[in-house]
C-alpha cells in the first residue's frame, strides 16, 4: 500500500528538523527513489529542456508542473510538489522557486555557501550534492535521492551555525554513462543564487 503523502512529509519533516538548530549548516534525509520516480526521472530527461524554473505559490507550481511536463512523469511531478510542500513547511516561506536542472558537465565546481537562507537539493538521477567541514580536506557526497537542506549565509545568525561549504560533484572523470544529473532545487521565490567562496576544485 502507497505510503500516505501527508505522513510521508512529517516523517521527512522530523528526520530533516536539526537544520533548525543553531549550530547545524546542512541536513540530510536518505530516501530512495521508487522504480516508477525512477523511470519518470529517466523520460524527463528524453525529452525536457535543459533547465526547468517555476515561481510563486504551491498551486501556481503544480498549475506549471501540469502544463509543461512531458508524459509519463507524473510520479516526478507529484514527488516534485511533495518536496516544495515539505520545504515551504521547513522555512516558512509562501512564495517558491523550484528548478529542475539537467546536468552533464562540471558545473559549479567551487566550494561555496550559498546566497539564500535555506536551499533544498535533491538528486533523482546521478550522484548529490558534495560537502566539507575542513576545507575539502573531507569531501562528502549524497547519494542519489537524498534530500538535502543547506543553511545560506542569509539564515538568521548563520554565523554562529558551523560552517559547511558544498559544490555539484564534477562529472568529466566519471564513466561516460554516468556524467548526469538531473537536480531539484528549491529555494524561497526570491532567491538571488550563489555566491561562491571557499577554496577552488
Amino acid at each position: 500500500m502507497p505510503q500516505c503523502s501527508t505522513r510521508t512529509r512529517l516523517a521527512r519533516q522530523s528526520l530533516l528538523k536539526d537544520i533548525l538548530l543553531p549550530h547545524c549548516s546542512i541536513s540530510l534525509h536518505q530516501a530512495g527513489l521508487s522504480e516508477t520516480l525512477t523511470q519518470a526521472a529517466k523520460d524527463y530527461l528524453k525529452s525536457a529542456p535543459r533547465s526547468w524554473i517555476a515561481r510563486g505559490q504551491l498551486g501556481d507550481i503544480a498549475a506549471q508542473l501540469q502544463a509543461s511536463f512531458p508524459e509519463g512523469t507524473l510520479p516526478l511531478q507529484k514527488d516534485i510538489l511533495e518536496i516544495a510542500t515539505l520545504y515551504g513547511d521547513m522555512s516558512r516561506h509562501q512564495a517558491l522557486r523550484v528548478r529542475l536542472e539537467k546536468i552533464t558537465t562540471d558545473s559549479c565546481r567551487k566550494f561555496h555557501v550559498d546566497c539564500v537562507d535555506l536551499r533544498l537539493l535533491r538528486a533523482y538521477v546521478g550522484p548529490g550534492v558534495q560537502w566539507t567541514t575542513d576545507n575539502g580536506s573531507t569531501i562528502q557526497e549524497a547519494s542519489t535521492g537524498t534530500i538535502v537542506l543547506l543553511k545560506g549565509k542569509h539564515f538568521p545568525q548563520w554565523d554562529h551555525a558551523e560552517k559547511v561549504l558544498h559544490r555539484s560533484p564534477p562529472l568529466s572523470h566519471r564513466p561516460a554513462k554516468e556524467r548526469i544529473r538531473l537536480l531539484l532545487t528549491v529555494d524561497e521565490a526570491n532567491a538571488c543564487g550563489e555566491a561562491p567562496f571557499g577554496i577552488a576544485a
